[in-house]
């Protein structure tokens, strides 16, 4: 297996096979995504096409880009200011319907530059797409982003990743700063599943079995401070079995204290997920009861680097 990384200014190549890491691309990278269109990553200025090893090509100057989403519908970009755009062949982006038209955007403000917002997040589904604005809304569109309907009440208002499952259309989990939420209903309703997070309720990266749409990893740390910033680190890992609503911290990865919030992203095989973290990439092959570290040698510029996403190649 190849994995891709992102961190703040790098991805960076992990071959499982004899544990090598490499520089795949430099650069202000914010986010990474992959699927049939091939490997994507945005950044400050553009989105960028892994075409080959170390080959990027930079197919859009849309600005800021703040996110990524490679689905069958094509290649969604989400930017800041926000703004949602899509490619269906990955090289052409056009704009989707403008955000601020609706209600809420007057509230929408990041914390640390509150004068802007942009979309953290696009979760596509066959029958709706999610846009998730940092801090304020979590978007729907029921037409490919040619009308948007807005935030619902007791929706999450600050959605940081999604996770849904093509046997249960309806189905829907967002992993929150405000807590981590589930919708049975396609985004109409939403509740909290919290129980055994503790303090933990500042939720980042979250995905779910490909068998078993119940069966989910998720990281979360107490607020802001404790899964952004290196000096106050102290996050974790949590797993949710099928038939209980109750996490259990992954206790075989590094931290909590020192550890920024992680980056989930599945394997593709049963009950294997791989976690970028600022200590490393770790592998769990039995859905987080353990897990095996695939860097023995750390960047030491990467040790106080909160990650950016990570792939899973074949």
């Amino acid at each position: 297996m190849h994995l891709l990384a992102a961190y703040p200014d790098r991805v960076v190549a992990l071959d499982e096979a004899d544990g090598t890491l490499t520089a795949a691309f430099e650069g202000d990278v914010q986010c990474i995504d992959d699927g049939q269109a091939g490997v994507f990553a945005g950044t400050s200025d553009a989105v960028y096409r892994r075409l080959g090893p170390g080959d990027w090509e930079r197919v859009a100057a849309l600005g800021d880009v703040t996110s990524v989403t490679v689905a069958e519908s094509g290649v969604w970009a989400g930017t800041e200011p926000s703004a949602v755009y899509r490619a269906p062949e990955g090289d052409s982006f056009e704009q989707c319907a403008p955000l601020a038209d609706l209600p809420s955007s007057g509230q929408w403000a990041f914390p640390p530059r509150p004068s802007t917002h942009h979309v953290r997040w696009l979760e596509w589904t066959p029958d709706r797409l999610y846009a998730a604005v940092e801090a304020g809304a979590l978007l729907r569109s029921e037409d490919g982003g040619e009308t948007w309907q807005d935030r619902v009440p007791a929706g999450p208002r600050d959605t940081h990743s999604m996770a849904t499952h093509t046997g249960r259309p309806d189905l829907a989990y967002s992993a929150a700063g405000d807590g981590f939420y589930v919708t049975e209903d396609g985004g109409d309703t939403w509740q909290t599943v919290e129980a055994g997070l503790g303090d933990r309720t500042y939720c980042w990266s979250v995905v779910r079995d490909p068998g078993d749409p119940d069966r989910l990893l998720a990281s979360a740390a107490f607020g802001a401070r404790s899964a952004h910033t290196y000096e106050t680190a102290d996050s974790a890992v949590f797993r949710r079995n099928a038939g209980t609503d109750e996490w259990t911290r992954c206790t075989d990865l590094p931290g909590p204290e020192g550890l920024l919030r992680a980056e989930l992203a599945a394997t593709g095989d049963p009950g294997g997920v791989v976690a970028a973290t600022n200590r490393g990439v770790y592998r769990t092959d039995d859905w987080g009861e353990t897990w095996t570290r695939l860097t023995p040698d750390w960047p030491p510029a990467l040790e106080a680097a909160a990650p950016r996403g990570v792939v899973a190649l074949d």
